[in-house]
């Protein structure tokens, strides 16, 4: 539990925790931030590192001169890329064992299933509609792999929706980050964004959920 609070202090106080590793470490701040999204976005197990709001807290610190904010642009790209990439050839070899399994360590089998039913409705382009939903971003590529999507087909996806993924964030921040009213209300604009960011994914999850259920019921009087 003791994890937990301390992760939901991290993220929702990017700034301060930001503040303290570019002092601390100063440019390897940049290897740190590559390793944070390169891990939420490659290992199926870190659903839960900050994405969205860590980009835009880092695209804040670029605006007020601590980090540059075109090499945080290339390197989190890179990051996101690669990250996806990994998560394929993982989901690849080892995906079709996992979701014959009925109990998944280390992973939430629904996740899978929810993501399983996102691609059926949005195929291809979940690898570019996930990067902005939370969970869904970290499972998407996972399942392409299982799914066997082709390999130059999923990177495609992978390089517009990382590299977009990252501008969005990055340049929000940079442009945004630095208004006083933003600088003042950091953590309230934090939670926001990863609010903003669940929604989508909340949403769709109650809609199949509803489907389901109508379903059920159909099936139940006939």
């Amino acid at each position: 539990m003791k994890w937990l609070l301390k992760l939901t202090d991290f993220i929702l106080h990017l700034d301060k925790y930001i503040n303290i590793l570019i002092q601390d470490f100063g440019m390897w701040t940049y290897l740190i931030l590559f390793l944070i999204i390169f891990c939420e976005t490659g290992l199926v197990v870190a659903p839960f590192l900050p994405g969205d709001s860590l980009l835009f807290a880092a695209g804040a610190f670029a605006a007020r001169g601590s980090l540059d904010v075109i090499w945080l642009f290339i390197i989190l790209s890179a990051a996101a890329v690669l990250g996806d990439t990994v998560n394929y050839w993982i989901g690849h070899f080892i995906g079709p064992k996992v979701f014959q399994e009925e109990k998944v360590r280390f992973l939430k089998k629904e996740y899978l299933d929810r993501t399983h039913q996102f691609y059926e409705k949005y195929g291809g382009e979940t690898i570019i509609i996930a990067r902005f939903i939370p969970i869904i971003r970290t499972f998407a590529p996972f399942v392409a792999g299982v799914g066997k999507m082709t390999y130059w087909k999923f990177i495609s996806y992978n390089i517009i929706g990382g590299i977009g993924w990252v501008a969005i964030f990055i340049f929000g921040g940079y442009f945004f980050g630095n208004i006083p009213f933003v600088k003042q209300h950091f953590t309230i604009i934090i939670a926001a964004i990863i609010i903003i960011s669940i929604l989508p994914g909340v949403i769709e999850f109650l809609r199949i959920r509803r489907e389901n259920k109508k379903k059920a019921a159909q099936e139940e009087i006939s």
